[in-house]
């Protein structure tokens, strides 16, 4: 580190810690697969003729039991007598490359040897159709030229930069991630700003163009555990998913404390969020169409999980980040997702330090309060996991009046080791 940032963050003092459990509404499907598996039996729309090829959509956004979930569809289509095989439904994940998609999703445990099925990752498309407003509709070749049948999986939850009555779920992942790198870019060229409208809108022409037969809906409680599962008919999507979108932020989980000074984070990564970490969580969007959150005056993200393949959206959005997470960074990559989605803020290189210790120092130095000792710190390990966290010892007497918290252990010190990063 360069003399000037050394004397500069000299005697920055980092406050003491306290753990502390945050506790949200932990009611879950004792067994989602099981029941996903009767209900597939069950829904006349997933009903498929003996021999017909099905592309089952996969996407990669962080969907609890993705694998085992995706295992279930495959599953009841073999014992229909269809024959199933799985399509990277992504945009311009992985890269932006037919092997980074395929990838991602081995990544996630969705692979040919442990689905039974054949991974067919491409990123031709094919133009299906235009809007009114003049945005082109593709659809991934393989799917709409190859399959008989279509099927999609994904979670319904809040989206990170754009509020409607359909956010991120079933419709977005057929707009933006069936529609490979050339869909999402079509479907992001006029902004958030009038996205709400068009992700169903290209989802609709879809629906009406292509042989999507129903979708995998599942719903997560704050615990990253999932609470419903519903086969959804392609006709039904529409009508659908808004009530299905509302029960996901209802069970949103959150950090208690309405205002931050420090906000550090452990790990962003696109398993996480399709935005690294999720704004919904650290109240710091990509645009000016979503909103709430926390207040947070400086944010640190330390780290990039291995599943994101180098891809660090997001880390734009933090305040000060470090040289390991920097080096980790696949920049054209990570490029390639603010180009597509022409949010570009999120890929740009934060404020670079070079290890945890100094990146948090720098963090405290500047979120503009007059004693550095009372600094309110909160420290997560990522926007899925809220149950258990760290915050400052200022934060302790709010936390001790709080109904949904317990106090586990502290105050202590962060222990760092010899190069300056903390244990994760």
């Amino acid at each position: 580190m360069s003399d000037i940032l050394t004397k500069l963050l000299e005697g920055i003092p980092i406050p003491k810690m306290v753990r502390i459990r945050q506790k949200f509404a932990d009611d879950k499907l004792a067994d989602p697969i099981g029941e996903l598996a009767a209900k597939l039996r069950a829904a006349p729309a997933a009903a498929v003729k003996p021999g017909q090829k099905v592309a089952v959509a996969v996407g990669s956004r962080g969907v609890s039991r993705i694998d085992e979930l995706t295992k279930a569809v495959i599953d009841d289509l073999k014992r229909q007598g269809a024959e199933p095989f799985i399509v990277p439904c992504m945009g311009s994940h992985g890269g932006a490359t037919a092997e980074g998609q395929k990838d991602v999703l081995a990544h996630l445990g969705v692979s040919e040897e442990r689905m039974g099925a054949p991974v067919r990752s491409s990123m031709e498309v094919v133009l299906l159709d235009r809007l009114p407003n003049g945005l082109p509709v593709y659809c991934d070749a393989i799917a709409a030229k190859e399959a008989d049948v279509i099927v999609v999986i994904n979670r319904i939850k809040p989206h990170t930069a754009f509020r409607g009555k359909v956010e991120s779920g079933l419709l977005k992942m057929i707009a933006i991630g069936l529609g490979k790198q050339k869909g999402a870019e079509a479907c992001h060229q006029l902004g958030f700003k009038y996205m709400a409208e068009n992700v169903p809108a290209m989802a609709e022409v879809m629906l009406q163009k292509l042989p999507i037969i129903y979708g995998v809906a599942v719903v997560e409680n704050a615990y990253d555990q999932i609470c419903r599962v519903e086969v959804v008919a392609a006709s039904e999507m529409l009508e659908k998913e808004p009530p299905l979108l509302e029960e996901a932020k209802s069970r949103l989980p959150q950090i208690l404390f309405p205002q931050i000074d420090v906000l550090v984070i452990d790990y962003i990564g696109k398993n996480i969020s399709g935005d690294g970490a999720d704004p919904n969580i650290t109240g710091r969007y990509p645009t000016p169409y979503a909103f709430g959150g926390p207040e947070v005056t400086k944010m640190v993200v330390l780290d990039l999980t291995p599943e994101s393949k180098g891809n660090a959206n997001g880390v734009g959005t933090a305040d000060f980040t470090t040289q390991r997470l920097v080096d980790k960074t696949d920049w054209p990559g990570t490029y390639a997702n603010g180009l597509t989605s022409t949010v570009c803020a999120p890929t740009k290189q934060a404020t670079t330090l070079p290890n945890d210790r100094e990146a948090i120092k720098a963090a405290v130095k500047t979120c503009n309060i007059l004693d550095y000792e009372q600094c309110r710190l909160v420290r997560i390990r990522d926007t899925l996991h809220l149950g258990e966290i760290e915050i400052s010892e200022t934060l302790l007497p709010e936390a001790l009046k709080h109904p949904q918290i317990e106090v586990l252990e502290g105050p202590y010190e962060f222990e760092f080791d010899e190069e300056g990063y903390l244990p994760k």
